[in-house]
């Protein structure tokens, strides 16, 4: 059993004054080692003895790649250029004495544009055919006298020799005319040049010569009057770098259609000229590397002119599937190109793969992934290779806009692609 013993007053201060009779450092001593003890159990019982907590894995957004039939071209840059140019040169000479267009105008093949002074020329014709009536006169006497000495020989009465004189008269008299008749024709085409038409049909520039003035013709080209340029169709010629060559060439020798051509002017955002490959080269230049080529394009209004510049997408290949992924998912990895997959259990892979153009804002995937894969889309800085992540699926969509906007600058040797028409 126990008793509570209570000390008397006589007692604490005694046990008070032995206390204040110790040293300091004993003093110290029974103060301190209690509160010590103290301190030490209140650590113990209040520390948590549970382990720290393990951290949670990053969440990913994750999507399986969209499959789309594709339009696959090639890319260059290059000029327009006329498909037929003339230089108006007179095949007389004379006096302008009138212009028929006007600076600037379609003409077409045959108008009359400038008119020579044709007097001399009218002139020149009407003696030329003085000399076809005089050489007419000369054949039908010719012919008389022929006829005259076969009969005279037949009686005696004159030699064969002057027979063979008279044969020789008649025939150079049929000579003769001939050539005054020839010398009427050229007179008469002088006449006809006097009138100077159009040889071709398209834009004509500015005359060169104003009417009064005198122009000369001959072998050196004569004097130089207008220029025209056939613009329906038009050229547009371009250099095809070597490898892009002879990938165009396998691609035909296996019967895959690139003849096909789409071009853009620098202030339009669609391709809305089209056009067919119709010439290549036949050889490569040694210092560029590539080689020129042509394409034929349609131009029935006149808006395209020779010298403007223009972006021009040449058919890869024609229409072929292709996956589809969003270009934020492709990462570079020293000199390949990867992407990160999510496996049933969560964790990353990478895998190389061969991209190609953009499509609707999204990056063409020639080969590498499959389209069951989980390709990382959002999230991809906390995405390792070996490590674990929890996902959240969504879905890739073309975006129409990226779809329709064009390059603003396109390299010889680019590529890009065209969602195809379902």
């Amino acid at each position: 059993m126990l008793t509570k013993v209570t000390p008397d007053a006589g007692e604490l201060t005694s046990l008070g004054a032995k206390f204040s009779t110790r040293p300091l450092w004993q003093r110290a001593a029974l103060v301190g080692s209690p509160l010590i003890l103290l301190a030490a159990a209140a650590t113990f019982w209040t520390s948590d003895p549970s382990p720290a907590a393990a951290p949670t894995a990053p969440t990913v957004t994750v999507a399986a790649p969209i499959e789309r039939n594709v339009n696959q071209w090639d890319d260059y840059v290059g000029r327009f250029e006329a498909s037929r140019s003339v230089e108006v040169r007179p095949r007389v000479s004379g006096a302008i004495v009138a212009v028929h267009f006007t600076d600037g105008a379609i003409v077409r093949q045959g108008q009359l544009l400038f008119t020579i002074d044709p007097r001399p020329f009218t002139a020149a014709l009407a003696e030329a055919r003085a000399g076809v009536a005089t050489a007419q006169s000369e054949l039908a006497l010719a012919e008389t006298n022929l006829g005259r000495g076969r009969r005279l020989v037949e009686s005696g009465s004159v030699s064969q020799a002057s027979v063979d004189q008279l044969i020789a008269k008649e025939r150079s008299a049929r000579a003769a005319l001939a050539a005054a008749q020839a010398r009427v024709q050229a007179r008469a085409l002088d006449v006809e040049f006097t009138k100077v038409r159009a040889p071709i049909s398209g834009r004509i520039s500015d005359r060169r010569i104003d009417a009064g003035n005198l122009v000369s013709s001959g072998d050196a080209g004569g004097t130089l009057l207008t220029t025209i340029n056939a613009l329906d169709p038009i050229y547009f010629t371009f250099d095809v770098p070597e490898s892009l060559y002879l990938k165009s060439n396998r691609q035909r020798q296996g019967g895959e259609a690139g003849d096909v051509t789409e071009i853009r002017l620098q202030d339009e955002a669609d391709y809305n000229w089209r056009g067919r490959l119709d010439f290549t080269d036949n050889g490569i230049n040694q210092n560029s590397g590539t080689v020129r080529a042509r394409a034929i394009v349609p131009n029935p209004n006149y808006f395209l002119a020779p010298g403007m510049f223009g972006n021009m997408r040449l058919a890869d290949g024609g229409t072929t599937a292709a996956l589809l992924v969003p270009d934020a998912a492709i990462r570079t990895d020293q000199a390949r190109k990867i992407v990160l997959t999510v496996g049933k259990d969560g964790t990353v892979a990478a895998k190389p793969v061969e991209t190609g153009p953009l499509v609707a804002g999204l990056r063409v995937v020639r080969s590498g992934i499959a389209k069951t894969d989980r390709i990382v889309v959002q999230g991809v800085q906390f995405a390792m290779p070996g490590s674990k992540v929890n996902t959240r699926v969504t879905q890739i969509r073309p975006t129409e806009m990226a779809a329709a906007k064009a390059p603003t600058q396109t390299s010889p040797s680019a590529s890009q692609a065209t969602l195809a028409a379902n």
